[in-house]
């Protein structure tokens, strides 16, 4: 044997320490890849809560338009009756004008009395259930339903993705992948800034936040 194979061999590692040295790696990556799979399923619960949240909001709120606006159809259809009666008591002081003196007046008194109710039909202030204020609060609460709604499909879709992610990051422990570990990042990343946007409506903060 010459010298130089005989350097070889001594500075080359055996075979098992080769064998070794990638069982520790894999051994490790399993490990790291343990730690992103229980990092995902911490982000899942907080989007699945996040989203159950907003689901919540978007029940409670569209029961609300719904009400206001039955209250309001309520309203209208009471303030038409009285408006149609108040038209029948004028044809009937125009139809009649050998009424009594005092059968006008007492006409007219009920006339005043429907004008009264009629304008607390449309707009009651005090009490804050006049067509005016109604009308308010049914698109408040239906504006509330739309952007909850928005939430509650922004976290749907983020939980797909970040199930997504952890099933691919599990198959990548078993194979040991660093390439399926890479696309289980992306997913999780985009089921990250999904979730982030359930919370924060981001979509509507950016434009606001650049002047549009």
């Amino acid at each position: 044997m010459e010298v130089t194979e005989i350097s070889e061999t001594l500075t080359e590692p055996p075979e098992h320490e080769h064998a070794a040295h990638h069982h520790i790696t894999n051994e490790t990556f399993r490990k790291r890849v343990g730690v992103f799979i229980g990092t995902l399923a911490l982000a899942l619960a907080i989007t699945s809560v996040g989203g159950g949240s907003a689901m919540k909001e978007t029940i409670n709120t569209n029961i609300e338009r719904s009400d206001d606006y039955a209250f309001y159809q309520a309203k209208n259809l009471r303030q038409t009756t009285t408006r149609l009666a108040d038209d029948q008591l004028a044809i009937l002081l125009l139809s009649r004008p050998d009424l009594t003196p005092d059968a006008v007046q007492k006409i007219q008194a009920q006339q005043d009395s429907y004008i009264k109710d009629i304008a607390h039909f449309e707009s009651d202030e005090a009490k804050g259930d006049g067509k005016k204020q109604l009308l308010a609060k049914a698109e408040e609460a239906e504006a509330a339903r739309n952007i909850a709604q928005e939430r509650s499909e922004s976290f749907e879709l983020a939980e797909a993705l970040l199930q997504i992610a952890v099933v691919i990051a599990s198959t990548s422990i078993l194979t040991a992948s660093r390439h399926l570990l890479m696309v289980a990042a992306i997913f999780a990343a985009l089921g990250v800034l999904g979730s982030a946007n359930g919370f924060l409506l981001l979509e509507h903060m950016l434009p606001a936040f650049f002047g549009r």
